[in-house]
């Protein structure tokens, strides 16, 4: 059980640092105050062999260029924004239009994963933990509100990542903060996701249009290519037709608040399993349709479908669909949710 600390480089004059979290076990957690990225996630296999299983790069600078959001804090509202706008407290606000030119992103153009946070606390105890902290100004990317947000990374004795999300706003805001790692069981770079074994316990999803915002239909995973109530691996209704293209859907998993299991994911060769906890209302099940071949870790290069997302998140566009849990928070009301990602052997 330990935790290091080296110097990563430097981003517009400020330091980034590279810890290092260590479990009893072995399991190893890298992570950077740029972006609150999480860098490397090292877990065992059947056999007990380690492998690093979160996409990502080598250097500070591959992030800083890197338009993947690999491992990365995203906020203030993960996921998208329709139209690039939205209503608080009878005022709207108008948003980069990041996405197509149409619609909000990520939380606009410069977002929090391009920036550089501050380290709060470390924690070296039989649980190792890193706090990071950003204060996200009063009409930052034309948010309202001064947001202070702290984030804690813990490293469990139960081979577990556990992110406690923390934020307040002294103004009426929307938040939506989520961490976007790119997961591959067989290791990062080692071939693509569609053989991993998915299941997702959600009755229902959100149907998009062309430009991947919500319908504002609430609807049931049933006889779909959306039903990953029973496990089946990814690209199963992708090669029968029903979904070719693969996935990039937000899962409803019920209202906030309440802790449970939201999806788990088993490769078949090394045996790992990736079981997702959260107490957000919906995760966004994301396949890595985007990635291009660019440049990875160890001179390996990610091509479409290289990992697999399981964003914890309010539904996209819930500021602009009063029938989706809602994403609006006063001012001085607390944010407080908590995600997990336990990793054990089959």
């Amino acid at each position: 059980m330990s935790i290091s600390k080296k110097e990563f480089g430097f981003f517009r004059g400020y330091k980034c640092w590279l810890f290092t979290l260590t479990n009893a076990n072995g399991m190893t957690a890298r992570l950077t105050n740029f972006g609150g990225a999480v860098v490397g996630l090292d877990v065992p296999a059947k056999d007990g062999t380690f492998d690093d299983v979160v996409l990502g790069y080598d250097t500070l600078q591959e992030y800083v260029d890197g338009n993947s959001s690999h491992g990365a804090l995203v906020g203030r509202y993960a996921n998208r924004i329709g139209g690039a706008k939205f209503t608080v407290s009878g005022k709207e606000y108008k948003l980069a239009a990041n996405d197509n030119k149409v619609n909000h992103l990520h939380g606009g153009n410069f977002s929090f994963n391009k920036r550089v946070w501050t380290v709060e606390a470390m924690d070296c105890g039989d649980e190792p933990s890193v706090t990071f902290g950003y204060l996200s100004p009063d009409g930052e990317e034309n948010y309202p509100g001064n947001l202070k947000v702290i984030v804690t990374y813990t490293l469990t004795a139960c081979n577990c990542l556990k992110l406690d999300y923390r934020a307040v706003s002294d103004k009426d805001t929307v938040i939506n903060l989520t961490n976007h790692s790119y997961f591959n069981l067989k290791g990062a770079g080692n071939g693509d996701i569609k053989d991993h074994v998915v299941q997702i316990n959600a009755e229902s999803y959100t149907p998009v249009d062309a430009l991947l915002i919500p319908t504002g239909e609430i609807k049931s995973v049933a006889d779909t290519a959306f039903d990953f109530r029973s496990a089946k691996p990814v690209r199963q209704d992708m090669d029968n037709g029903k979904l070719p293209n693969g996935y990039d859907h937000n899962f409803v998993l019920g209202e906030p608040g309440v802790m449970r299991t939201a999806a788990e994911v088993y490769e078949p060769h090394t045996g790992r399993v990736m079981t997702v906890l959260t107490d957000k209302p919906a995760v966004q099940f994301y396949i890595g349709i985007g990635l291009n071949g660019e440049n990875g870790k160890n001179g390996k290069k990610y091509q479409k479908y290289a990992g697999l997302c399981l964003e914890s998140q309010y539904c996209p566009d819930s500021p602009n669909k009063p029938q989706f849990a809602s994403s609006v928070y006063k001012a001085g009301q607390q944010y407080r949710f908590t995600t997990m990602y336990k990793f054990s052997v089959r």
